[in-house]
């Protein structure tokens, strides 16, 4: 049911079959094509994931937030959905893996706030198929609302028409992208590389643009049937100051770059001064009251964070003066004696858990985690290409969104003195009481 009053914005969902057929690059060409026209862009991201966001906040402008009805929660949805409505002239979303994939899915997530869906194809490998494709997105689920289709890494004109004239009556054409290695974004094992990693990032990404600005969904605008309705209801929740006066030191490089930027916004809207500082610039531990080391990539600067030996005497006496010390994945692996990388070099870290970290040449865990801490219970996700062999006992183990074999315990939480450490990367605003009690004193 639309609600009274509701906040009117242009908007898309842009999902694909399956992972690997270029969303992301459409979606950043998009934001970056709209961006040009000189519209205000907002971009979402479906699932928990920090890489896509870093290119989308790149291409549009502004920072790129999570959507995701399991860990963020559908409220929590809402209304970020509803801010950006008001503030946007455009907003774009994109999906994860499979457009049905996932439970709940990026279609769950259309249906339930009405986001049109574009569906992308990668169609460098097919002909007539494509259409049968396309129809299968479109109908597999009767109440979807879906907008239309374009066809990615088209090899030609010829080819182009084959994949329009297979398309199903009403369905909508959305045009064609070309195979343009110059619009391409390079990845590596946990996915693309981080935006600040790509030097012509934004050639890239103006490339792609060029080649959506010859497409139908240039003109995407109020107009159109993407036309979305969403509730005007969200303000930001009224929270305590429970963290005023408080200073949290975040990590932030290359090394430790993983940062839900709600996450943050919610530190803040607590009353918390964020000082952030960089390890791999040699940076000392600002003064603080709290610290965060979050995920990122310290298997691919293990050999300059293990120089940093003025750092972690830092971090020990930091945690000897009994000062919450927060440890999300990457930044545990940082803490432990040595970190093993993938070229099976062994590191030196700060020694402050006991044990080893090694990266593996598989996933070795995926998915979403729920953890009952000391101060209530958080959730979040998981996903890493490492092991660890520890003589710690674990506070508590997280439970898994959906059981693996049939078992839901998740990861294991390490708690000394008021350091918390885990591969759960936590989503702050899934329990704003419970994220200040872990960085309270």
């Amino acid at each position: 049911m639309t609600p009274p009053n509701p906040t009117m914005c242009p908007a898309l969902l842009i999902a694909a079959p399956a992972s690997g057929q270029g969303k992301t690059s459409i979606v950043a060409g998009l934001a970056r094509l709209y961006a040009r026209q000189g519209r205000r862009v907002r971009v979402f991201k479906c699932g928990p994931d920090f890489l896509d966001p870093m290119i989308h906040a790149a291409a549009s402008g502004n920072p790129c937030e999570n959507l995701d009805l399991w860990m963020c929660g559908e409220a929590d949805a809402a209304w970020r959905l509803s801010r950006a409505a008001q503030d946007a002239d455009v907003i774009l979303v994109e999906g994860v893996m499979g457009l049905f994939d996932g439970a709940p899915s990026a279609a769950d997530i259309a249906r339930r706030f009405g986001l049109p869906v574009l569906a992308v194809i990668d169609a460098g490998s097919m002909a007539q198929t494509f259409g049968a494709l396309a129809h299968g997105l479109a109908h597999y689920q009767p109440d979807l609302p879906f907008y239309g289709v374009l066809a990615n890494r088209v090899a030609s004109t010829g080819h182009a028409e084959m994949l329009e004239e297979s398309v199903s009556t009403g369905i909508r054409w959305c045009g064609t992208v070309p195979r343009d290695e110059a619009a391409t974004l390079p990845e590596r094992h946990l996915g693309l590389h981080q935006a600040a990693e790509i030097d012509d990032l934004m050639a890239r990404l103006d490339h792609m643009a060029d080649h959506l600005e010859k497409t139908p969904l240039a003109g995407l605008d109020a107009a159109g049937s993407t036309l979305v309705a969403v509730s005007p209801a969200p303000s930001f929740p009224s929270l305590p100051p429970l963290l005023k006066g408080k200073t949290i030191a975040i990590a932030r490089d290359a090394a430790f770059c993983f940062l839900y930027p709600a996450n943050l916004e919610l530190l803040e809207s607590l009353g918390a001064q964020l000082s952030f500082f960089s390890p791999l610039a040699g940076d000392a531990l600002p003064a603080c009251d709290a610290l965060w080391l979050p995920g990122g990539y310290p298997e691919l600067h293990a050999a300059t964070l293990a120089q940093r030996h003025d750092l972690f005497a830092q971090l020990h006496d930091h945690v000897k003066a009994e000062k919450p010390l927060l440890a999300e994945c990457g930044g545990m692996m940082t803490l432990f004696d040595t970190l093993t990388d993938s070229k099976g070099v062994t590191h030196p870290m700060a020694a402050l858990l006991p044990g080893q970290v090694a990266m593996q040449p598989r996933l070795t865990a995926l998915g979403g985690q729920e953890t009952d801490l000391p101060e209530g219970t958080l959730r979040g996700h998981t996903f890493h290409y490492s092991k660890t062999e520890t003589s710690l006992t674990p506070l508590t183990h997280a439970r898994r969104q959906r059981p693996l074999a049939g078992k839901t315990q998740g990861e294991a939480i390490y708690r000394l003195q008021r350091l918390t450490a885990s591969y759960v990367h936590f989503y702050f605003p899934s329990n704003p009481v419970a994220t200040a009690a872990l960085f309270l004193p």
